[in-house]
């Protein structure tokens, strides 16, 4: 009895040695760990502080623009950066935002460039596809469209684009009056065969086109607007059969049904105009 009471208190004091011998080794580990972790932070921040991690010029941004309507010293210009400054002090999210701001950049990315040092900025620009026109209170505001609907001041737009000629395609009314259906609008009008020179949404009862054809009357807008550009097209020979000076307007505002009004002086009657023709 008395051995194995002996064994039983050698078995623990080892284990007890053991365990001892563990917590030093996990002591020292930490020790280690936290040396290392140490040096590392204190490596990164020494490299971080050097001369190299400077933006120093210009020269060191990357420019990717997708539409090149603005150049590089153009985009340059509206980046709010001094020089020299260190790299990792730069916000890139700062800057995409307030680029993003411009009324001719819709999309902005801006990320470090480390080796070498610098900013790498990829912008997705406005296009403009119409000069608008809007009259309130006797004033009238002349803007540009892109095709999703974005308005852009003219005189922004002149002043970082003086050389770009604008749009031929004219819109006249008040934003709100065609925002909702412009992205439609534009698309089937800038596919359509039958050229388009204005767009009147003064009236929100009926959208009005100035085409090669004639006044065109859509009526109210909505979702048969694709349709009735479509019909448009279908009319285009219209010239051959009457003279410009003899039709009034084309009725489009119920498709099924289209018309052309003829001038008075020249015909009285109304004829319906078949869909295929």
């Amino acid at each position: 009895m008395a051995g194995i009471i002996s064994v039983s208190r050698t078995d623990i004091a080892q284990r007890r040695k053991k365990l001892r011998r563990q917590r030093q080794m996990k002591i020292i580990q930490a020790i280690w760990r936290t040396f290392a972790i140490t040096g590392l932070a204190g490596g990164l921040l020494w490299m971080a502080v050097q001369p190299v991690w400077m933006l120093k010029a210009p020269k060191q941004i990357v420019m990717k623009s997708g539409n090149k309507l603005l150049s590089d010293e153009t985009t340059q210009s509206l980046l709010v950066l001094s020089y020299p400054q260190s790299l990792w002090r730069i916000e890139p999210s700062a800057i995409a935002n307030s680029l993003k701001k411009q009324p001719t950049i819709a999309q902005a990315i801006v990320r470090r460039r480390l080796f070498p040092p610098g900013l790498f900025i990829e912008i997705q620009e406005r296009v403009p596809v119409a000069v608008t026109q809007t009259r309130d209170n006797k004033k009238v505001t002349i803007g540009l469209l892109d095709a999703s609907g974005a308005w852009i001041p003219l005189e922004k737009y002149t002043s970082l684009n003086p050389t770009r000629k604008l749009p031929n395609l004219r819109v006249i009314g008040s934003p709100k009056q065609y925002y909702l259906y412009w992205t439609q609008l534009h698309e089937a009008v800038s596919q359509s065969p039958v050229k388009v020179m204005e767009v009147d949404c003064q009236n929100p009862t009926n959208l009005i086109l100035k085409t090669e054809l004639g006044n065109v009357h859509l009526g109210v807008p909505g979702p048969q607007l694709s349709e009735q550009i479509k019909l448009l097209a279908q009319m285009r020979h219209l010239t051959a059969k009457f003279n410009s000076g003899q039709i009034e307007y084309i009725d489009l505002k119920n498709p099924e049904f289209p018309l052309v009004q003829m001038n008075q002086k020249d015909q009285k009657s109304t004829p319906k105009i078949p869909k295929n023709i």
